[in-house]
């Protein structure tokens, strides 16, 4: 699963989490529901701007956003590759 997909997947649980739809997380967030609902499916790269728009929304900080079993495998990935061979 590509990056774009793991950030819509964990956007999308936090949304449901808090019992929220796209509408109101882009009342809440300001960002159109149509971007949101592109980010969710991972057709779309979410800037760092809007990413703090919806994790203010969410009630949820950025380190907790990427702290979980979604982003583990990016970052044993880069661990990996920097291991001598």
């Amino acid at each position: 699963m590509d990056v774009k997909s793991k950030v819509g997947l964990r956007l999308r649980e936090l949304r449901l989490e808090k019992g929220l739809t796209q509408e109101k997380l882009s009342f809440e967030s300001d960002i159109d529901k149509t971007y949101i609902s592109e980010v969710e499916n991972g057709k779309r790269n979410l800037s760092v701007i809007n990413l703090e728009k919806l994790t203010g929304a969410l009630d949820i900080s950025l380190k907790d956003f990427f702290n979980h079993n979604h982003f583990s495998a990016i970052t044993d990935q880069k661990s990996s590759a920097k291991k001598p061979v």
